[in-house]
């Protein structure tokens, strides 16, 4: 098949980027700039230009190019997805959007989600535009047969990303900084609300298999891992590996989100609701999809990559601080026992 990826080099993106390229699609990249930490793979051909900048341009060097299929990882807004119906209305058999398991319904009404749960979440706007991004593909599906395939990933991590749910995702190293200087380590609630973790590739294979199925054209779909853990477990997973007592710290979600607005989104608009993933849809679609690397085996993949990229080993001091001043807080709301 001829393949456009709209990105190709992100955290997602790069697995199925180089799995593309192995099952022997051909694979085009549209980028703006080389990723340092995931290369493209060999064979891919790149078209260097911003999406967001200069659609007349893009416009002009897809002219003559027409692709069995489309994924666009960096849409996030309606614009955004306007200007793909621009772009690519009649050069595509399949259009496939990167939507965000973040859009089901928060809280949730029942702990098992399906692609039939619905789609509503009044704590992140992130969230709030994806939906609007479905909304608005599934009217141009409808009225004029844009021939378009949801995704919703959840909490995807790879090499790059240490997935903890208190974190800077900008540098994850920070967390396991602290926790090797034995400094205290946020957890929110008690820990015990449960989520799901899935490894980059194993969700390559799940995308790729849909991936010139006409079959998924119209259709939204869930790519997770089936292993459901709580929060304490994940945390204490990441202590295991690497050889350290545990120094947690348990802190209501509201005090968090009170100190760090960012949180009101990313944790009590996702990660702290108690969730598992029905994947028989995927399954039923793909069945080849079966994730293979569980928690305990991709924590330590994940470390060991960081092990061997010294220089992504970065610290955020703004994340240090914040955190400190949320135990401070937490901790001087409790009776002094002296």
């Amino acid at each position: 098949m001829k393949i456009l990826f709209i990105g190709g080099t992100g955290l997602i993106s790069s697995a199925c980027s180089e799995l593309a390229i192995q099952r022997g699609h051909d694979l085009t990249l549209l980028n703006r700039s080389a990723s340092t930490k995931y290369p493209v793979p060999v064979g891919a051909t790149v078209l260097q230009a911003d999406i967001h900048a200069d659609e007349a341009g893009l416009s002009a060097l897809l002219a003559t190019q027409r692709f069995d299929v489309v994924v666009d990882w960096i849409a996030f807004t309606v614009e955004d997805i306007e200007r793909d119906l621009r772009l690519f209305r009649g050069k595509t058999d399949q259009f496939v959007f990167i939507s965000s398991a973040s859009a089901y319904q928060k809280p949730p009404q029942h702990y098992m989600i399906t692609e039939e749960t619905p789609l509503e979440n009044p704590f992140w706007q992130y969230s709030r535009d994806k939906i609007a991004c479905e909304n608005r593909l599934m009217q141009a599906y409808r009225e004029d047969g844009f021939p378009v395939t949801i995704i919703r990933p959840s909490l995807t991590y790879g090499p790059s990303q240490i997935a903890l749910c208190v974190n800077s995702w900008q540098h994850p190293w920070t967390v396991i900084e602290r926790m090797k200087h034995g400094q205290k380590i946020i957890v929110p609630g008690d820990g015990t609300s449960l989520w799901v973790m899935t490894w980059h590739e194993d969700f390559a294979v799940g995308l790729l298999g849909l991936l010139g199925n006409p079959k998924a054209i119209g259709e939204a779909f869930q790519i997770t891992s089936d292993e459901v853990l709580s929060w304490n477990q994940i945390y204490l997973e990441v202590y295991k590996a690497l050889g350290l007592e545990p120094n947690i710290v348990h802190v209501a979600s509201e005090l968090i989100t009170a100190y760090d607005e960012h949180a009101l989104g990313s944790l009590i608009g996702d990660k702290v609701n108690s969730v598992a993933f029905d994947n028989s849809k995927i399954k039923r679609f793909v069945p080849e999809y079966d994730c293979k690397v569980n928690w305990a085996e991709g924590c330590r993949r994940t470390l060991a990559w960081f092990e061997s990229h010294p220089e992504f080993q970065t610290v955020d001091e703004g994340s240090n601080q914040l955190w400190d001043t949320i135990l401070s807080a937490y901790e001087g709301a409790f009776p002094r026992k002296d």
